[in-house]
């Protein structure tokens, strides 16, 4: 049951991400979930260490870990809008 919940809750951190960078439009449902969790995932890395708090891929659902994997995943699109277009939206 926790692995639905990670997708639910990656997918819904992927989707937020893609509306706050503005590219909600190119990507579908699969695609906001893959965000949601390979951010978290670079959330964890950056930004765990500094801000103390753990992400949604350490099974850690508090507030804290929701706002870092977000971090990550807004992070995460910005490097692939540099990459494919030469800027941040």
């Amino acid at each position: 049951m926790n692995i639905i919940i990670w997708l639910i809750v990656g997918g819904i951190i992927g989707w937020l991400a893609s509306l706050m960078m503005k590219t909600d439009g190119q990507q579908g449902i699969i695609l906001n979930v893959v965000v949601g969790i390979v951010g978290a995932m670079l959330g964890g890395w950056l930004l765990s260490p500094l801000l103390g708090a753990g992400t949604i891929n350490q099974d850690n659902f508090s507030l804290p870990a929701l706002v870092v994997s977000f971090l990550g995943a807004a992070i995460l699109l910005a490097i692939v809008n540099l990459v494919r277009r030469g800027r941040v939206r």
